[in-house]
């Protein structure tokens, strides 16, 4: 019989031997507080990614201020860009996803690219990465970076409207191995003023949009291929929930493809021990320390 010790040592083996094959165990759970997860993350990171540049600071809050129950940054201390509210795509997420998703060396299209990191996470470990955004401070912010960190591999990022730019893709016979994106999550991040920004719609608009992109993504994708989108849900001006999640599902089914994977992507705590005392006493609302990573796949012909 096993002892104790042995079943624990058995344990921690089992994981080694799956992060040496995957880089992180392929567990519906995917955790960034550890050791290393972090550890990869800060690598990405001293390669010079810097995503937040090419977008406002605080742009989390300034879509629907009544919704979300912020902190205040004490007066003469300022925030890292994360707990002023700019979100920052983790460039460690991007390799698991790539790896696992993507075949080596495939093409990789992102509808809502935003800042430089996925891009630059793709193209560097020798995929082929095209993204679109509406705002073109931040394309020419992305490729400033890309240019500096890899510049044999830069990606290709496109200014526009992702519903007429996906479209002009499937007319010039675009495909790709990999959807991938982290889409606005409605209003809660407003990145323009700009016509054709789903950030700034109110959620009704917003969907429609967001649907037809989907679709039109869903397009581009060869066949038996994956897409995936990182997504969280979203309050409304009353304090509920939209149904954001369940919403991006529905969209990719009903482009044709099969929910195929989630997983749960727990972020570490940060601000959110700030928040909570007040938000749930207020109004018995959970903070939020998880993003949802749903994963698709397009039926082989």
């Amino acid at each position: 019989m096993l002892k104790d010790q042995d079943l624990f040592g058995q344990e921690i083996q089992k994981d080694v031997l799956l992060r040496d094959k995957f880089i992180e165990p392929p567990f519906s759970i995917l955790d960034t507080k550890t050791g290393t997860w972090q550890n990869r993350k800060r690598q990405w990171k001293n390669l010079g990614i810097k995503s937040e540049v090419g977008r406002a600071d605080e742009m989390t809050f300034k879509g629907n201020m009544k919704a979300i129950d912020s902190y205040r940054v004490k007066e003469g201390k300022k925030a890292s860009s994360v707990e002023q509210g700019t979100s920052i795509f983790d460039p460690a997420l991007c390799e698991i996803l790539y790896r696992w998703f993507c075949p080596a060396g495939g093409s990789i299209f992102d509808p809502f690219a935003g800042g430089s990191v996925r891009g630059i996470v793709a193209n560097y470990l020798g995929f082929r990465y095209t993204g679109v955004d509406i705002r073109p401070e931040q394309i020419e912010s992305n490729y400033k970076q890309a240019k500096e960190i890899i510049p044999d591999k830069v990606p290709l990022w496109i200014v526009g409207d992702s519903a007429e730019q996906t479209d002009i893709l499937r007319k010039q016979n675009f495909t790709t191995d990999f959807v991938f994106s982290c889409p606005p999550y409605a209003d809660l991040e407003v990145y323009s003023d700009l016509s054709g920004d789903i950030s700034n719609m109110k959620y009704e608009d917003f969907l429609r949009a967001y649907r037809a992109i989907i679709y039109q993504s869903c397009q581009l994708l060869r066949p038996g291929c994956f897409a995936c989108f990182v997504v969280g849900e979203v309050r409304d001006k009353k304090g509920n929930y939209y149904g954001f999640v369940p919403d991006t599902i529905k969209a990719f089914q009903d482009a044709g493809l099969h929910f195929y994977n989630e997983a749960i992507l727990l972020n570490p705590v940060a601000s959110a021990s700030m928040r909570a005392d007040k938000q749930f006493s207020a109004g018995q609302k959970l903070v939020k320390i998880h993003q949802n990573v749903l994963v698709f796949k397009k039926d082989e012909r």
